[in-house]
């Protein structure tokens, strides 16, 4: 029977191309190409031989070597059946990526291949041997301001000896992985699909997993009454890793699935405690206080005054710190003062520096060429363009010539409408209760921090709901 058993533990690295790409605290990807998951202590995987699927788990590391324009990362198995401790998986197996950053474009590709490997599975009497590698990986990052996101695709054969017979066991294998990396979560979901051929005949395996990093704030009440301050918020960064692996065996038309999972444990941050005394009552008050948690408000005030407009300025600045968007450096050693970007502008500033990297980005404009009119009220069309810039979107609109569904829609400036129309696609902006877009409303303070919320939202939740469960659930 042995002989038509197809061991399904192969070794690909699906992190390879985008861990190159995305170097960053958040960053997210399943371990490698064979399905399996993994936490701080545990990897495990399930390995299709003897007729049935088999899980083994253990102890995965791995190492990693970088230059500019290539990286190296080795892993190593140690791995055991949960069924039968004398069934044993070994696998030793090293990918180079050679990167190409075309940084006039705002993109970074990558094309990955196997350096070396190793690799043995044991069950029962019969042991199968790693004899061939061949795979190909090719990926595209899109590098956005406030987020990453990129998409690859990976072909290859493996081919297995077997010890009883020197015979073979080819794994043809296709399929394609997503992601996404920001400040406030990341995601990368593969889609693998095996082909895998023996002398018993051919069958398929198909693995669907998913790794997700995601921050968010979390209100924790101070109960002594006896206090300065009654609570405060901490940001708790999550890790989890989902998946499933859908096959048929030789002889049977009857799809079956079993399923993998692993969770590290959450990392904690105590922020700083909010202390306005103007906010009791008010529907923003969450909004605000959250932001002023994070750093993105540093009033001194005890009165944030939520009803007085919002200036182009502290948003944009407000935009750029909270989605921890890389800002640039000024020189240790600067011999001559460094010129402003617009004439209104001040470097001295002490948040210059995030004005003249969001222009460098794309993020925010001028309203002239010489003005940037940094004390004028934001508008509604100004926030919203701002936004859709950062998260890199603005493209996706339809051709021009669309209608956003506004009632408005002819008030809306050239300039802002394909930003008003995705932000209402993604659930940025709504219409007022007439479906009226109102582009040249002043926001208030408290608006735009509700928007500003939003805006973090979409980056930790919106966007894994699309990379991951509308990938493994809906596809």
């Amino acid at each position: 029977m042995m002989n038509k058993l197809i061991t399904f533990a192969a070794a690909f690295v699906v992190t390879l191309a985008a861990s190159i790409l995305f170097s960053g605290a958040s960053m997210a990807a399943p371990p490698d190409f064979n399905g399996g998951v993994n936490n701080e202590y545990t990897y495990e995987e399930y390995v299709f031989v003897s007729g049935a699927p088999v899980k083994f788990s253990g102890k995965m590391t791995v190492s990693e070597r970088e230059t500019a324009t290539q990286r190296t990362e080795t892993y190593r198995y140690m791995l055991t059946s949960i069924m039968n401790p004398k069934d044993k998986l070994t696998r030793n197996v090293s990918f180079v990526t050679d990167i190409n950053e075309q940084s006039e474009k705002g993109q970074t590709t990558s094309q990955t291949s196997v350096k070396s490997y190793s690799e043995k599975v044991t069950i029962g009497n019969e042991s199968y041997t790693l004899d061939d590698y061949q795979l190909s990986q090719g990926t595209v990052a899109d590098n956005r301001p406030a987020s990453d996101y990129y998409s690859g695709n990976v072909a290859g054969r493996k081919t297995y000896k077997l010890k009883s017979n020197d015979s073979l066991v080819t794994i043809h294998f296709s399929g394609k992985n997503v992601g996404y990396e920001n400040f406030w979560g990341a995601t990368e979901t593969q889609i693998i699909d095996y082909e895998l051929e023996s002398a018993a005949g051919t069958f398929f395996v198909t693995s669907k997993v998913s790794d997700s990093k995601t921050k968010f704030l979390q209100y924790e009440p101070h109960d002594p009454a006896l206090s300065s301050f009654t609570g405060g918020y901490a940001r708790i960064s999550e890790q989890s890793m989902i998946g499933e692996y859908a096959y048929t065996l030789p002889g049977s038309s009857i799809e079956k699935t079993v399923h993998v999972g692993q969770e590290m444990v959450p990392l904690i941050e105590r922020l700083i405690v909010p202390k306005f005394r103007d906010l009791n009552g008010h529907w923003s008050k969450e909004n605000i206080e959250q932001l002023y948690a994070l750093g993105v408000f540093d009033d001194s005030s005890s009165f944030f005054s939520p009803g007085t407009q919002m200036n182009r300025y502290p948003f944009i600045v407000g935009v750029m710190k909270a989605a921890d968007i890389r800002v640039l450096e000024q020189p240790k050693k600067q011999k001559t003062p460094r010129t402003a970007i617009f004439a209104d502008l001040d470097p001295q500033e002490k948040d210059y520096l995030y004005i003249e990297s969001a222009y460098a980005k794309g993020i925010s404009k001028g309203v002239s060429a010489t003005q940037f009119k940094p004390n004028s009220a934001l508008t509604r069309a100004e926030a919203v363009a701002i936004l859709v810039r950062a998260l890199g979107l603005e493209h996706r609109a339809p051709d021009p010539g669309y209608h956003t569904g506004y009632v408005d829609d002819s008030s809306i400036p050239k300039w802002a409408k394909d930003s008003a129309y995705v932000a209402t696609e993604i659930g940025l902006v709504y219409g007022d209760l007439n479906n009226r877009f109102n582009p040249t409303k002043t926001m208030t303070r408290a608006e735009a921090s509700a928007l500003t919320i939003r805006f973090l939202h979409f980056l930790e939740k919106d966007l894994k709901q699309n990379y991951r469960d509308d990938m493994l659930f809906f596809q």
